[in-house]
């Protein structure tokens, strides 16, 4: 019978680890990963993620108060279908209405599994060991997730894997149970209010570490670069799990909440210090295995309630405020500090130290002399490390920030393919050396518009000012959204001294590269004016005629005002028609006429045929950048 028990509670492993994989990465990982390959992000990003919060927390409300919590197998077998089935659609091309959708479905699946099964958990596990079959369940299933080839899996083959987790889960024999269970009540365990705080404060200090360090390419090769940390992240994950289970198992609740605060708080201290980061690595997988295995137990074997629905809503509290609402305060303030303030960490130490030392003050001297030795230890923490001091920034690294926050990496490239078309475009390619000591490095994510790893020496700052405020004014037909609020304050400025900083490689040799060049055979061949004519007018006449919006926009700011049509065919009929293609192609250096280095060959034979050839009567025909703006 012993044994028959034993094997049998590893369902409830199963269900754990099920459960901890689908969230740790799909809901964290993939699907985040997959939207920002379908271009999702910024504000609409928070949408997303604001529907995945409302589903988990409305469904781990709802559910203790409805007849499904009656009925754990089918309430279990349904909220993995949810999970399963968002898991498939996010394989699937869609746009924010359906990432929205997908997204509450995620939350929902997550809030019926996780209330359900922490419900019923001891059918599954048995009342004796049943705390151990959490540590386990909880540690295999951060071990899994932190497998080199699972975590570094495209997200396509990370949701398909948590699909899979889920199909798994609904075919256990869920039917079967250990047969009654029993209230466990233990006078030492604290008190419902205080755990649902206290997790609260500790899932809001992980959930920002996580944010920071997903962030911050730095903190992340220091942490889950690479296939040594990958293991040593599972295995202390699994070690600390396990380890948490026993203290649990034998009614150490207070313990295991104050040691998961300490590794947390100090890999949050530790992750202010670049050079510390190895440590807090170590800290962090220990804090937040302890807590992950308590969110689990707590609710399931040690809270105070009276009967399986009081269990049930408190358990849906705990995962409502705390689990959802307490990872986005969290992640709220990774995205707004970009680190967690000291002070919040001894916040955060009394609201979880405080009333775990009142809360066992009668129970146990000895885990009270623990909780206590671990606050004296926080608080010396505190006291004697300062918040770091940050370097004064220039006005370009200022810009560099806000390249990386305005997303402009989603459109643009700083990569240079070596031996491609792209040197004579863009210029010299860097090396892999010069490219690793970005930090982080911003080679793009794909390359919707121009590279922009050489832009400073190839478009001047007006013309960046220009471009940002305006950019179909500047470029016909851009795309490009308006970053006109960045000149509100000193945003834009900074971003444009960032931009004309990209410079890199050799302007001699790259001048030597475009002064070589010339339009192929094939593309005089075939050049017309009627073509050229065409090109002036989309990417030329904004500046060069005499009411051109972007020359009379900056009328005030031109280092010298561009050639009127007139004086531009003046200038032509002493220049070879090969040097008037460069122009076009490249612009002229040191001023600010910008190169048109996207427009093909027989574009720019057509139009520089059109400058030198074509009759002067043409000028007096509209373009479609013209108008009476005097």
């Amino acid at each position: 019978m012993r044994a028959n028990s034993f094997v049998s509670g590893w369902r409830g492993v199963v269900l754990i680890a099920a459960v901890y994989v689908y969230f740790l990465i799909f809901a964290q990982f993939a699907f985040l990963a997959r939207l920002s390959q379908l271009g999702i992000n910024g504000s609409a990003l928070k949408i997303v993620m604001a529907a995945m919060a409302a589903g988990g927390i409305l469904l781990s409300l709802l559910i203790p108060r409805t007849a499904m919590v009656r009925k754990p197998a089918a309430s279990l077998r349904v909220g993995f279908a949810i999970s399963a089935v968002a898991a498939l659609i996010s394989l699937l091309g869609f746009g924010i209405n359906t990432a929205v959708v997908v997204a509450f479905l995620i939350g929902a699946g997550m809030g019926i599994t996780t209330v359900t099964l922490v419900t019923h958990l001891r059918k599954w596990t048995g009342e004796r060991g049943g705390i151990l079959h959490v540590g386990i369940g909880t540690g295999l299933a951060y071990l899994i997730c932190n497998l080199p080839a699972v975590f570094t899996a495209t997200p396509q083959i990370q949701a398909i894997l948590a699909a899979s987790v889920c199909a798994a889960a609904m075919l256990l024999p869920l039917e079967s149970t250990h047969g009654s269970v029993h209230a466990m009540s233990d006078q030492a365990q604290i008190p419902f209010a205080i755990a649902l705080t206290s997790f609260a404060a500790l899932i809001w200090l992980d959930s920002a570490a996580f944010y920071i360090i997903q962030h911050t390419s730095s903190l992340k090769a220091g942490t889950w670069f690479g296939s040594v940390h990958l293991w040593a992240n599972g295995a202390l994950h699994l070690v600390s799990a396990i380890a948490a289970a026993s203290l649990l198992q034998r009614r150490r609740t207070a313990v295991t909440l104050a040691l998961a605060f300490s590794a947390l708080a100090f890999a949050c201290v530790l992750l202010t210090n670049a050079s510390l980061i190895l440590s807090a690595s170590l800290f962090y997988p220990v804090g937040v295995s302890f807590y992950s295995v308590a969110l689990v137990a707590y609710p399931s074997f040690l809270a105070q309630a009276d009967s399986t629905a009081d269990r049930a809503k408190q358990a849906g509290w705990i995962y409502a405020i705390a689990g959802w609402i307490g990872s986005a305060m969290g992640i709220g303030m990774g995205q707004n500090l970009g680190h967690v303030p000291l002070a919040f960490v001894a916040a955060s130490g009394a609201v979880v130290l405080g009333p775990i030392s009142i809360s066992v003050w009668k129970a146990r001297a000895r885990e009270l002399g623990i909780v206590t030795v671990i606050g004296v230890i926080a608080f010396i923490v505190y006291r004697i490390l300062p918040e770091p001091a940050s370097a004064a920034l220039t006005s370009a690294e200022r810009g560099r920030q806000i390249y990386i926050s305005e997303g402009c990496i989603s459109c643009h490239s700083q990569y240079v393919r070596p031996d491609s078309p792209d040197v004579l475009m863009w210029g010299p390619a860097e090396s892999m050396e010069e490219l690793h000591a970005q930090k982080p490095p911003l080679i793009g994510n794909r390359r919707q518009g121009p590279d922009l790893s050489q832009v400073g020496r190839r478009r001047s700052r007006l013309w960046l000012k220009a471009h940002l405020i305006s950019p179909a004014e500047i470029s016909y037909h851009s795309p490009m959204p308006s970053f006109a609020l960045l000149f509100a304050d000193s945003r834009g400025d900074d971003l444009v001294n960032y931009l004309a900083s990209l410079r890199g490689g050799s302007e001699e040799q790259q001048l030597e590269r475009e002064t070589a060049w010339s339009p192929s055979g094939a593309a005089v061949s075939g050049a017309t004016a009627g073509d050229g004519q065409i090109v002036y007018e989309h990417h030329c006449a904004t500046c060069h005629d005499a009411r051109g919006l972007t020359r009379l926009h900056w009328l005030g700011e031109w280092h010298k005002v561009p050639q009127t049509l007139a004086e531009l065919r003046a200038y032509c009929e002493n220049q070879s028609q090969s040097k008037i293609a460069q122009i076009a192609k490249f612009g002229i250096p040191g001023t600010d006429m910008p190169g048109h280095e996207y427009l093909n060959d027989q574009q720019i034979a057509s139009v520089s045929l059109w400058l030198k050839l074509a009759p002067m009567q043409t000028a007096s025909q509209p373009s479609p950048h013209t108008g009476d703006h005097q």
